[in-house]
């Protein structure tokens, strides 16, 4: 491997290094709050509305029987129920119970003020060229909508 030169790295070491950094922080949150990462992922994610079991997996990226399981220890838990489609007889929908909207709402609310931490040092130009350029490249590889901005939930 080439040495680093002045403290810069390349894109793809940027890009793969702060992913680690940030499923860390996630992941640490996660746990504080007697979460998996995944049964965090998966509050996040029903905190807009209900899905689909099929469209859940899509959103999170599991297949059927890890999405099942997933699925099935959060609501031992007392965090998500499954309910009826009004749409369709055969199939349901997963919403978080009360307890699982409270807590959902305290872990983001903890994992975006951890997550903001990374950047403290950024002045409000840097932040806003961060975000436009993370923003692109989510956009251009159509990353499914799994944790949104805090602001946009209000």
């Amino acid at each position: 491997m080439s040495e680093q030169v002045d403290g810069q790295i390349g894109t793809v070491a940027a890009l793969v290094r702060s992913t680690f950094l940030v499923n860390a922080v996630y992941a640490e949150s996660a746990r504080e709050y007697g979460l998996t990462q995944q049964q965090g992922q998966l509050l996040c994610v029903l905190m807009a509305q209900p899905y689909g079991m099929s469209e859940l997996g899509a959103v999170l990226g599991l297949a059927k029987s890890s999405l099942t399981g997933l699925v099935d220890r959060t609501e031992r838990n007392g965090l998500v129920q499954r309910k009826p489609d009004p749409q369709d007889s055969r199939a349901v929908r997963v919403a978080l119970t009360r307890q699982g909207a409270k807590l959902a709402d305290e872990f983001y609310a903890e994992t975006c003020r951890r997550v903001e931490q990374l950047t403290a040092g950024f002045a409000p130009a840097e932040l806003d060229t961060l975000a436009a350029l993370l923003g692109r490249v989510v956009t251009d590889n159509k990353v499914p909508t799994v944790f949104v901005e805090p602001d946009s939930l209000r």
